[in-house]
């Protein structure tokens, strides 16, 4: 017995020490990256009106900003932010590359007008429209075929977070959207977890709980690669960000940035752009 808790308890500090090698070294290198998810708001001609806004707002060599806009909005988007560091994103995507699928949109007609991220697997997208892990990973492996980055989202229902699940559930989210990924790719992702019960609520997950989930989420990717592709992965916390709450979240070593919702479609934003000034 006292042979078996020594075995343990060299265990877990193998595994504790091994995080803090994987942190130290992704805190030096990962640059903050924050994105804007509008969902379905504003038209094609109030888009030109809101980034003409925002331009000025998000300027900043600091952070990668993205703005993922409705499908009808992205090649007015993409004129909109030319010559500022605003990239443009989409918030879904399929993944085939033509056919009958009514009402869905290729990677290639995104690459082709510019753009450069895409959020897959939001939880909206997985409880309106049954999207599935399976169909999240497909998509995320049609993104890289085409050069885009994508946003992987994942989160936990109130009921799965009170029932005590959340970790078991997030690492399964992680494990199959990143099924048949490589290191390489993998290290270019961007994971976005966004705990459901927290989407546009007004309630925010506490600075321990969002940290506490991300640090599983890159000792996850440590498992399915290796330390090198976790200190490199972006993770974002989502979830009624706010400039308020922003400084806080983004300080968390294993939190690099944030998916935001409705504040993004503010001049607030430009305050979570800036959280640390």
């Amino acid at each position: 017995m006292f042979l078996l808790q020594s075995k343990l308890r060299e265990c877990a500090l193998s595994r504790e020490t091994a995080a803090g090698r994987i942190r130290k070294r992704g805190i030096m290198s990962r640059k903050k990256i924050i994105a804007g998810n509008w969902k379905m708001n504003k038209t094609p001609s109030e888009t030109i009106k809101l980034i003409e806004e925002l331009k000025p707002l998000v300027a900043t060599d600091e952070a990668d900003v993205v703005f993922c806009v409705p499908a009808v909005c992205l090649t007015t988007a993409i004129e909109a932010a030319k010559g500022t560091n605003i990239a443009i994103g989409a918030e879904n995507m399929f993944y085939e590359e033509s056919g009958a699928y009514t009402g869905e949109i290729a990677p290639n007609m995104l690459t082709d007008i510019g753009v450069k991220y895409v959020i897959i697997g939001h939880s909206e997208r997985r409880e309106y429209f049954a999207e599935t892990d399976e169909t999240v990973n497909k998509k995320v492996l049609k993104a890289f075929e085409h050069g885009i980055t994508p946003i992987v989202c994942c989160g936990e229902s109130l009921t799965q977070r009170e029932q005590g699940i959340t970790i078991d559930w997030i690492r399964q989210q992680i494990k199959i959207a990143f099924l048949n990924v490589t290191a390489e790719q993998a290290k270019t992702a961007v994971i976005a977890y966004e705990p459901i019960w927290a989407i546009g609520t007004g309630k925010v997950a506490t600075t321990e709980q969002a940290q506490e989930v991300c640090a599983a989420i890159r000792a996850c990717i440590g498992e399915i690669y290796d330390a090198a592709t976790a200190a490199d992965i972006r993770i974002q916390y989502g979830g009624s960000v706010s400039a308020a709450s922003a400084p806080e979240l983004f300080a968390q070593p294993d939190i690099d940035g944030g998916l935001v919702g409705g504040a993004s479609l503010k001049p607030d934003f430009g305050k979570i752009v800036h959280y640390n000034k």
